[in-house]
């Protein structure tokens, strides 16, 4: 069939809307008619090069959820109809890592940026006669899209969709970097670093996990303003700022846990962020930045003698096959806020204005409709 995707030809430029040729799905794979998409830093990362990809032209996106239309030979979980959410990790179920509890590391997830399909290495999705690469091997910048089972989670069929797509990615990564990675209990400190869609989602789970004070950092106005709405109970520009009021609110203890969800990863902000953390306290890194930055600024002496703990998370930590849909009952419960992530809509021909908010701190999420 053919329809139209937005696609990265190399790395510096913008977004281009091109006539996609999507051939069936294969052997353990199945065709999703998205309903939207989530517009992640993540695919700016790879926009601007920072994070390098496997082939082009590439299809971007990797937050969408649909409904099946057609599947593969092979296919066991999923059946024409179904609804499902998109995981940006695929998980096998079978591996190692995923036998252990620790989905978001599943085996399955060294194939992320190559682009390719995961049954047999080849492409499903042509642009102007070459074979096209698909962010964490989903491409939702199409209305249309061919992905292995391992990456679809069934929903039921009264969750919206273009909620549902926030989840497959920022929401989760932000709610499980709080919950499960930093393990924020009730009465803690809680600093957020950042106020993208991953910085609401941490914002809510440190919330939701009964933090007494949750502190937001971002220079911007609007997100300051917006992580309050979120759950946060203070919000500052600095992290000096943060500084000066987590030793007012704690009596000199400081925060108990510290989430670094900055739009761009860097390593000289790791010091900083530690010195907001308490003796004994976690500092959890979830932001992406190049990939080719090893250097971090660090005291060795503060980590040591106060005890202090600095560890990465990947999406969270979290399992697409559970987290997805538990976050969705709490959505549809009333005690996740997902309708007032979205702050502006775009089609998938205004996906460079989306963006382009994005880098100018307008916005919590964009997310395209279909």
């Amino acid at each position: 069939m053919k329809t139209q995707a937005a696609v990265l030809w190399e790395p510096g430029q913008s977004w281009q809307i091109e006539e996609l040729v999507l051939d069936a799905p294969k052997y353990g794979e199945v065709k999703v008619e998205l309903a939207a998409s989530g517009m992640c830093h993540s695919d700016e990362h790879v926009r601007d090069g920072s994070v390098p990809v496997g082939m082009y032209p590439y299809i971007g996106g990797h937050e969408g959820a649909g409904v099946v239309t057609e599947i593969g030979p092979g296919v066991t979980t999923v059946e024409v109809g179904d609804h499902v959410a998109l995981g940006f990790i695929p998980a096998c179920g079978r591996c190692p890592s995923c036998a252990t509890g620790k989905s978001s590391i599943c085996d399955l997830g060294a194939n992320l940026l190559a682009g390719v399909q995961l049954s047999d290495g080849t492409a499903r999705h042509h642009v102007n006669g070459q074979d096209a690469g698909l962010m964490c091997l989903l491409g939702t910048f199409a209305p249309v899209t061919v992905v292995n089972e391992a990456s679809c989670v069934k929903l039921t069929k009264d969750i919206p969709l273009d909620k549902a797509a926030l989840v497959g990615c920022g929401v989760t990564t932000g709610w499980g970097s709080s919950v499960y990675a930093a393990e924020v209990s009730a009465g803690e400190t809680v600093v957020v670093l950042g106020m993208g869609g991953v910085g609401c989602g941490a914002v809510q789970g440190a919330a939701l996990a009964g933090a007494r004070h949750v502190v937001l950092v971002d220079p911007s106005p609007f997100k300051r303003d917006q992580a309050k709405v979120f759950g946060a109970t203070h919000a500052v520009a600095t992290v000096d700022e943060a500084l000066t009021l987590l030793q007012d609110l704690t009596w000199g203890q400081l925060a108990d846990k510290v989430l670094i969800t900055v739009d761009v990863a860097d390593g000289a902000l790791i010091a900083p962020a530690m010195s907001l953390v308490a003796k004994g306290g976690i500092c959890v890194q979830v932001s992406v930045g190049d990939l080719t930055q090893t250097e971090v600024s660090l005291s060795l002496f503060d980590l040591t003698a106060m005890r202090k703990t600095l560890k990465g998370a990947w999406f969270g930590n979290a399992n697409i096959r559970f987290d997805i849909p538990h976050l969705l009952r709490l959505y549809m419960e009333g005690h996740l806020k997902l309708d007032e992530m979205i702050t502006r809509t775009y089609s998938l021909d205004q996906v460079n204005d989306g963006y382009e908010a994005m880098r100018k701190a307008e916005n919590v999420r964009g997310v395209i409709m279909y």
